[in-house]
């Protein structure tokens, strides 16, 4: 199996439209398309990005061998993941745009006795 193959396996097991995935990795949707039928090379900012994005483990990605996911969050990446595919499309839209705003946030790279949520209750 291609690199190609385990990203459109990714893609099934996620039960995520190609628009959908394509839009959480920041590429565009023909050129995940084009990546699935094998015309597309696969760069290595993508693999980084389908990573980060999903917890798949790097090594799976690459060779095939080992679990798809990391370990520690596959739990939660698959309640999030079902309940993700409940909601209706507008609200999917709505939580992927919050989520890109809390990677923002988090990317700012605050000193953590600022940062959010850090301070006791």
């Amino acid at each position: 199996m291609t690199i190609n193959e385990r990203i459109r396996e990714l893609r099934s097991t996620l039960k995520m439209s190609q628009r959908a995935f394509a839009k959480a990795v920041y590429v565009s949707h023909g050129y995940l398309a084009g990546i699935e039928l094998g015309q597309n090379e696969v760069k290595d900012r993508l693999i980084l990005l389908i990573s980060n994005a999903f917890s798949v483990n790097k090594h799976w990605l690459l060779t095939g061998k080992g679990r798809m996911f990391n370990s520690t969050t596959d739990e939660k990446l698959e309640r999030m993941t079902s309940l993700f595919n409940e909601l209706y499309p507008e609200y999917q839209d709505f939580i992927l745009r919050q989520i890109d705003e809390l990677i923002e946030l988090q990317n700012l790279k605050v000193d953590k006795t600022d940062a959010p949520f850090s301070k006791p209750c």
